[in-house]
């Protein structure tokens, strides 16, 4: 009887590519859990849990992302930075105005393993409010890999 075993790729075996989503006009949710799995690889048929198996994302057009009902007067964001009384709330609608990338990175980072290799998938996400991005070399690469 032949046995077979179960196939684990080596962090050096994956290959790696880049892409690029425009989320103008889309849901925060579903745009977020839609980078998280693209992320984390789990699209892909070498997925391993303990190895990155994601790509890199980079994503467009920040500031026009949607929300339905009454989320940007009702959704609040919190920092504190550790000292008493200094908890600080700040609504859905300013963050937008103010620092639209964090909103995508807040929602993605929410879906994401909450360990170290959560953590470096966080590094291979790119967000920009506008519609241009520095990465036009590594996405040409890619695409013509």
């Amino acid at each position: 009887m032949k046995r077979t075993s179960t196939f684990f790729p080596k962090p050096g075996e994956i290959p790696t590519k880049w892409r690029v989503i425009d989320v103008a006009g889309q849901t925060l949710g579903r745009v977020a859990r839609d980078i998280a799995i693209a992320l984390q690889g789990k699209d892909k048929p070498t997925f391993t849990p303990h190895v990155i198996t994601g790509d890199y994302v980079v994503v467009l057009n920040a500031s026009k992302i949607h929300v339905t009902g009454r989320k940007l007067t009702q959704k609040l964001y919190y920092r504190h930075s550790g000292y008493v009384g200094n908890l600080k709330t700040f609504k859905l609608e300013d963050m937008l105005k103010s620092r639209p990338e964090r909103v995508i990175e807040l929602a993605v980072k929410g879906m994401l393993p909450h360990n170290s290799i959560g953590r470096h998938m966080m590094r291979r996400l790119k967000v920009y409010a506008g519609d241009s991005h520095p990465h036009q070399a590594q996405v040409a690469t890619a695409a013509n890999q």
